[in-house]
């Protein structure tokens, strides 16, 4: 997956009413301001982060080196790798799980979405 110029393909990962995970494939808009005030670089991995687990917050993950493997409720798993935005919105329920699949370390940016803020997420069936 390759942004167009104009979007950029993402994954959303979102909570099902039974409290279960799932992921949608798609694309955020590019020059777009995003509803968010502040955001944070991570290189640490908590042994806990890669067992199931929900978003703390509804936000932007932006992978800024290592290729992830994520895993949702069923079992189905799509992989983020530098170039695709994951909007993680599963903050309800079990959640999903990741592992590293390519590099040593996963190096990302955090940018939480404001509260009723629009995440701008088109999925790829519109």
């Amino acid at each position: 997956m390759k942004s167009t110029g104009e979007y950029i393909p993402a994954f959303r990962l979102s909570s099902n009413p039974d409290q279960t995970s799932r992921f949608e494939k798609g694309k955020i808009p590019t020059l777009k301001p995003m509803n968010t005030r502040t955001f944070w670089i991570s290189t640490i991995t908590e042994e806990w982060e890669k067992h199931t687990h929900p978003a703390p917050r509804r936000q932007y993950v932006i992978t800024l080196k290592g290729n992830i493997l994520f895993k949702v409720s069923d079992g189905s798993t799509f992989l983020i790798e530098p170039g695709i935005i994951l909007i993680a919105e599963d903050t309800d329920g079990v959640g999903h799980s990741w592992e590293i699949v390519e590099g040593e370390k996963w190096e990302r940016l955090y940018i939480p979405i404001e509260e009723g803020g629009d995440d701008f997420f088109i999925p790829e069936s519109e």
